[in-house]
């Protein structure tokens, strides 16, 4: 497979350095509902996992959970909350929302919280060293001691701005960044009571979990493009001061979201959150959509792309319900190798989608000359249900695609008519079966009888 490195800037042949590929991807904050930045970062990288797995790769993924920030901080004196709780409701939150979109659970999720002993551990080591140094309001780590400081996010001195990261006017070097802040309210610690900064927390969790003692501590580091500096910079820098080699022998970075042409921003009032588009449209929905663009291509959501991708998406389910209830024969191998190529090279997802919609039309002609060949059919249902495993789509029931919208209550009383028509029909009162489907016909459902039982869908 071939994967786009951002700090090499080029295509390179992943190599990983023994038998599994260890992933790290850069999760969320949690201190708000996710947004659909985090969307496109999470199913990115479950496009990677996916690929490498069917590939014949073996995968240690890790996504952690920022659970103590300045953000955080803020919230529980905005709310009157407990971290604790805060934190807690988001992270559920986070992970009810990546269900819904159909991302693989990591194979760990540590929260940052959990290592705050290992970090202490670790700023102790920079110190001893003379990497880090003690002012008045915490520890910095002092970025002159790393002659490759800025190698990772190819900045210049002139050009780099030192997001989140304190302006002590006492520091060294304006580019050196807080490793723990010291709060009364939080963690022991010889140097001074206090929490952990952004850029502490990764580099401890890499190095206690994917560490395999070889020249890098993890194959892949992943997240959003806006985390290779200064998040990513700072994290590899006190690698190489500390570990005296290198945090991860490929950097992966997905772009920006944008809302209608604008850069996500809540300042702009226009930071979308996953639950909003899920109230009018399925998750498969959104997944298919974020799938449409390239991972690294900056991504402009709008309203009207993601009506497209929604009808995109139908015609999958359409062909779907053509084979309702059919055996799983075998998958097409040429279809499979057109999705797989199209995927080892850089996760190309609109490549790979395009064979989908080829597969589509082709399934959809062969099924209306050959309406009941059951090699066909079979062939289908193989080639769907290999989308689910390589693109987690298509996964859902054809008919409970068509029915999103509709509550339990209505489902419960569309239910209760089908029954009553199935009755009707048992004792041969056809004028009664005909009026109670005209019934549900002028509520927009619409039924198919099948040898499974009456199936119906919204229209």
């Amino acid at each position: 497979m071939f994967i786009y490195d951002s700090v090499k800037k080029q295509k390179l042949k992943l190599n990983p350095e023994g038998d599994v590929v260890r992933i790290y991807l850069c999760g969320p904050t949690v201190y708000d509902d996710a947004h659909l930045g985090h969307a496109k970062s999470a199913i990115s990288f479950d496009m990677l996992r996916r690929t490498l797995i069917a590939l014949g790769y073996k995968v240690k993924f890790v996504r952690n959970y920022t659970d103590i920030d300045d953000k955080i901080l803020k919230k529980m004196s905005e709310t009157g909350k407990s971290m604790q709780d805060i934190t807690s409701y988001y992270i559920t939150s986070y992970e009810n929302d990546m269900k819904a979109l159909n991302v693989l659970e990591p194979d760990i999720k540590p929260k940052a919280t959990e290592y705050v002993t290992h970090m202490i551990e670790y700023i102790n080591n920079l110190i001893k060293n003379d990497y880090a140094y003690i002012l008045d309001d915490g520890v910095y780590f002092d970025t002159s001691k790393d002659e490759k400081y800025l190698s990772i996010s190819n900045k210049t001195d002139d050009e780099q701005t030192q997001a989140r990261v304190e302006n002590n006017q006492n520091k060294r070097d304006k580019k050196d960044f807080v490793l723990w802040k010291f709060d009364e309210n939080f963690y022991e610690a010889n140097f001074g009571k206090g929490r952990p900064g952004w850029h502490s927390e990764c580099v401890v969790m890499i190095k206690n979990l994917l560490d395999n003692n070889t020249q890098y501590l993890t194959d892949i580091h992943a997240g959003g493009s806006d985390l290779l500096f200064p998040h990513h910079e700072n994290e590899a820098t006190q690698c190489r001061c500390s570990e005296k080699h290198e945090l991860s022998k490929y950097w992966m970075h997905n772009g920006f979201i944008q809302i209608n042409n604008e850069k996500m921003s809540k300042s702009l009032n226009n930071s979308f959150f996953v639950k909003d588009t899920l109230k009018s449209h399925h998750a498969e929905v959104l997944r298919f959509y974020l799938l449409s663009v390239h991972y690294r291509a900056n991504f402009n959501y709008s309203y009207d792309d993601l009506q497209a991708s929604k009808k995109r998406l139908d015609k999958i389910y359409r062909l779907k319900k053509r084979v309702y209830g059919v055996k799983k024969g075998l998958v097409n191998q040429s279809f499979k190798d057109e999705i797989l190529n199209a995927l080892r090279d850089d996760l190309n997802t609109s490549k790979a989608l395009a064979c989908v919609d080829e597969l589509v039309v082709k399934a959809n002609d062969e099924l209306d000359k050959n309406p009941k060949d059951k090699n066909i059919k079979g062939e289908i249902v193989a080639n769907l249900e290999f989308l689910n495993e390589i693109l987690g789509i298509a996964m859902l029931d054809s008919f409970e695609y068509f029915q999103f919208g509709i509550s339990d209550d209505e489902k419960a009383r569309i239910q209760a008519i089908i029954n009553k028509r199935n009755e009707a029909k048992k004792q041969k009162d056809f004028a009664l079966s005909d009026a109670l489907r005209d019934e549900l016909s002028q509520k927009g459902i619409s039924l198919m009888d099948t040898p499974n039982g009456t199936m119906w869908e919204k229209l």
